[in-house]
């Protein structure tokens, strides 16, 4: 679908990547990983047709249509969220039209043998397909269920997008991509402005995706859930391995294993070879040896071990001052703004050296939490303190964005730092990856990735007893990902974390207070016993679980899980009732497209040109006799299982 040949590309005389080749084949589920900076994002906008190689070459399918979503794009101002979403289907009309251009050009030519006849014939046939598929759905009811599966409540379809924020925004236009039903799926960085339920119901969708997929992600368990293959960008080459993400690891690390061994094997019998050269070069008795071990060694083919990046985070948080044993403490809570409480009756008590993470849908309050623990909220009612000697270190969720754009790598850090950390400087952008002249750069230039790591390294500066972390790992590659997660383990301090990343808080955190509708519910333990509990290893059983739950919380009766089950079955049995009913629309639609193409060929016949017809005519006039007489017997086929279907069933 995709296929890349020798690409080479290169920033003031500095290759970014080179000779780099691959293909992207349909329903290839592929991950593309590597470190920030690596060039990751360029080689999707280089397939995606946004930039041009320095050089090389890129061949994509005839018609092939790619949808690629950016780390960051412009968003719609003034419609509603459903309003946006449903732009998409402008394309439907537009297909429309274009069939009505090709039949229209098709019953004015007689150029039947001709290469640009047979062309408008296939494009008629793409267009007639695509347009079938997209206008015999439900196009407002899809818009609806993907809205809502990426994480917003039915009743905020209605809201202008200008009143969400940015990561919110970005899921309407990665709604807007999968309702668009692209043959090939570019996505950079989809993952991190979802919440965890979101993302189950993403990794759901892309496991039923008729296409191709290449995503870039810093998400584990997002990636080992949703691809077969992984593509590693390392050092300007590219290295391909059939296997998700868990599975490259340990296959990339079993490759530089058996390449190191047979690397040290060949240097010793070159050691020795070159020993037994030097020892006889001049003994006439052993030249004929000397001669053949030299063009031995001529002939040897010399083993190379694959360039490892190894440069990585090195972080260690510095020795933190005691704080009280309750370092926070809220007890029937609301918080808000004017228009109203995000959440009440919020009951938290944080301990001394805990790890906690807070999770739940986005905009039920996780940040709005941690704005009131950083003092930068009040209470709406209820009672919150904070404990003795408590020195909290905020990481905001737009931390990078802060960052002055004017000032170098060295100089963000140079502003804030007082006493002997000043002479510590490099040595603490350097443990970040930021060494030699990259301490210099603007930081106006850094990558998303880069911006994090500066902006947690500013946070460093000051031996914080508490940290309150929202989304501190958005960005960072997965390996600066690993590294943060293991010094935070051995942080002596308190940890309050915001996180969807289930990879990052599995073995980081033992406390978990969810978010959800209104409320904030305790779980002991990690998140892995958090999902149990919550059932979220389906989305169909939180879907469940949701509607089965009264409003005071009381389980549910049998006789109420009686009724839900038998709702779930009717939404099964009306599913399934639509997909036949669409099926049959679309063999109409196919009989009545064939019976217009032989209606203009039948009109040509009644009046042939002097010369006659050729033999390629008649050769497509049969073909279309035998197309049309194919969908007949398919739509008979289709009518007799909806005819099943509904006496079956006793659909009215």
């Amino acid at each position: 679908m995709i296929s890349l040949s020798n690409i080479t590309v290169s920033f003031a005389h500095l290759d970014l990547m080179s000779d780099v080749s691959f293909v992207l084949n349909r329903r290839d589920r592929v991950a593309l990983v590597g470190k920030n900076g690596a060039g990751k994002s360029t080689l999707l906008k280089i397939m995606a047709g946004i930039l041009e190689p320095t050089s090389g070459t890129v061949v994509r399918s005839g018609d092939l249509k790619i949808g690629y979503l950016p780390q960051q794009m412009a968003h719609a101002r003034n419609k509603s969220v459903l309003e946006e979403a449903l732009t998409v289907f402008a394309a439907v009309e537009n297909l429309r039209k274009e069939t009505e251009r090709i039949t229209k050009e098709l019953s004015l030519r007689e150029d039947y043998d001709s290469d640009t006849y047979k062309k408008l014939v296939i494009d008629l046939t793409e267009a007639t397909d695509r347009l079938q598929i997209l206008s015999s759905d439900n196009p407002r009811g899809n818009a609806e269920k993907t809205l809502v599966g990426l994480g917003f409540k039915p009743d905020e379809l209605g809201r202008q997008t200008r009143t969400f924020s940015e990561g919110w925004n970005m899921r309407i236009e990665l709604a807007k991509l999968l309702l668009s039903r692209p043959d090939v799926l570019l996505l950079d960085e989809p993952t991190n402005h979802l919440d965890i339920e979101s993302l189950r119901w993403l990794e759901q969708y892309l496991e039923s995706f008729p296409g191709a997929l290449l995503v870039i992600s810093h998400d584990r368990t997002f990636l080992d859930n949703v691809t077969q293959r992984t593509i590693e960008i390392s050092l300007g080459k590219i290295f391909d391995y059939k296997a998700h993400y868990s599975q490259y690891l340990e296959l990339r690390k079993e490759r530089l294993e058996q390449q190191t061994a047979a690397w040290e094997n060949q240097q010793r019998t070159i050691e020795k070879t070159e020993d037994f050269i030097a020892r006889f070069r001049y003994k006439p008795t052993k030249s004929n040896q000397v001669q053949s071990r030299i063009k031995q060694l001529e002939k040897m083919e010399r083993i190379e071990i694959d360039p490892v990046d190894n440069a990585r985070i090195r972080i260690s948080f510095p020795e933190v001052p005691r704080s009280g044993k309750i370092v926070f403490k809220c007890q029937n809570v609301a918080v808000g703004y004017d228009k109203g409480p995000i959440f009440t009756g919020a009951d938290m008590v944080v301990e001394r050296g805990e790890k906690v993470a807070f999770v739940g849908r986005n905009g039920e309050g996780k940040t709005t939490m941690m704005k009131l623990l950083n003092g930068q909220k009040t209470t709406l009612e209820g009672r919150f303190e904070t404990g003795h000697n408590v020195l909290l270190g905020y990481y905001a969720q737009n931390q990078d964005e802060l960052l002055d754009d004017s000032l170098t790598v060295y100089q963000t850090l140079d502003e804030i730092a007082v006493g002997d950390v000043r002479t510590k400087l490099r040595d603490i952008l350097a443990s970040f990856l930021f060494r030699g002249e990259e301490v210099d750069k603007k930081t106006g230039v850094l990558s998303g990735g880069e911006r994090s790591r500066l902006a947690m390294a500013k946070l460093m500066l000051q031996p914080y007893n508490v940290l309150a972390l929202d989304e501190p790992t958005n960005h960072m590659d997965i390996r600066s990902r690993e590294v943060m997660k293991e010094a935070l383990k051995q942080y002596g301090g308190t940890l309050v974390v915001v996180s969807h990343d289930r990879t990052f808080l599995d073995g980081l955190v033992d406390k978990i207070y969810e978010f959800r509708d209104g409320k904030v519910k305790e779980h002991l333990g990690g998140i892995r016993d958090f999902m149990e509990k919550r059932k979220l290893e389906t989305l169909r059983e939180l879907e469940e679980k949701t509607a089965g739950e009264s409003k005071g919380g009381i389980p549910p009766t049998t006789k109420e899980n009686d009724a839900y089950a038998m709702y779930l079955q009717k939404k099964e049995r009306d599913k399934t009732l639509r997909k036949l009913q669409q099926n049959v629309i679309r063999w109409e639609n196919r009989i009545e497209q064939h019976e217009k193409g032989l209606a203009i060929m039948d009109e040509k016949l009644l009046s042939p040109p002097p010369e006659g017809f050729t033999t390629a005519f008649y050769q497509l006039y049969e073909k279309e006799k035998k197309a049309l007489e194919d969908a007949m017997n398919a739509w008979e086929k289709a009518h007799d299982e909806l005819d099943t279907f509904i006496n079956t069933h006793k659909y009215a």
